[in-house]
């Protein structure tokens, strides 16, 4: 057992960056959210909280912090612009090192420079999106590179072949111009039963990257987010399904975005934390 290691680095463990094969990349940015504001503590909150988390994973019986994981400083753009500018290089270097790069946001439209970098060196891809919102807007006040639009930019990513989105239930009248109903799972009709597991993994390309904002949980377990949505996922629904497409897909990146801490309650800024943990357990499961 350990104890909470240093601050400022995930796991509390101060890892070098040539011999991880992991890295934490946390963008602090909230410069476009609409409602709830404060995403851009919502990297720093999750690493102080994945210092209490236990490093055995009980699940894959693993242990997979041996595997390296780096936590890269944390970048506060200023703009939007330069925060996709900054994001994509970022990125980009990391890739083009061999590391498996794990985004923590900062609101959600931090995704569109990940998923660039992302579909340039793996494409053709598809994308998961877990999330309670379509974020089909073309432009949002004025601004193409809102929150709200994150995924109408990476609809125009060339190597992105489909996007499947899950979890859906809050979106404007004027985006069902955009949508691909076929290619996506409405929250209220995934509690009946699983076979809709069934249905995304069969429309998923073999290379898939996984954005996932954190409001696609439900808000009673999820409050800490920008929109917090009632109707929502649970977290065992959730980690089955990422589950599932790690053993049926390549899954070759993932970002949580939309974590907005709340002073004096922690439990979702753990959740965040363990989530990562999780899904990297899966990934890299002997």
């Amino acid at each position: 057992m350990q104890g909470q290691g240093e601050t400022g680095c995930f796991l509390g463990l101060v890892k070098d960056f040539k011999e991880s094969s992991v890295v934490i990349h946390p963008v602090a940015f909230d410069k476009t959210t609409t409602y709830g504001h404060g995403a851009s503590k919502g990297p720093s909150a999750l690493i102080e909280a994945s210092r209490n988390i236990e490093l055995y994973d009980i699940e894959t019986r693993s242990e997979v912090f041996k595997e390296g994981i780096f936590t890269a400083p944390e970048i506060s753009p200023m703009s939007c612009q330069k925060m996709v500018e900054e994001v994509y290089e970022k990125s980009t270097f990391f890739l083009n090192e061999g590391k498996y790069v794990v985004t923590i946001g900062g609101e959600h439209s931090i995704s569109f420079p990940v998923i660039r970098a992302h579909a340039k060196r793996y494409g053709p891809i598809s994308v998961l999106q877990l999330d309670a919102h379509t974020d089909l807007a073309p432009a949002y006040e004025g601004n193409p590179y809102s929150h709200a639009s994150v995924m109408a930019r990476v609809k125009e990513i060339p190597e992105v072949d489909r996007i499947i989105s899950v979890g859906i239930r809050s979106m404007a009248k004027e985006e069902m111009l955009y949508i691909n109903e076929n290619e996506t799972f409405w929250a209220h009709t995934l509690f009946e039963n699983e076979s809709w597991m069934d249905q995304v993994i069969e429309q998923l390309s073999d290379r898939v990257y996984l954005t996932l904002d954190l409001d696609v949980f439900d808000s009673s377990i999820m409050p800490a987010t920008g929109t917090p949505e009632p109707g929502g996922l649970d977290w065992n629904r959730v980690l089955k399904l990422i589950k599932r497409v790690i053993k049926a897909k390549s899954v070759i990146g993932f970002d949580v975005v939309e974590l907005s801490p709340i002073p004096q309650l922690v439990a979702p800024d753990y959740l965040s934390a363990k989530l990562i943990y999780k899904i990297l357990s899966y990934l890299f499961q002997p």
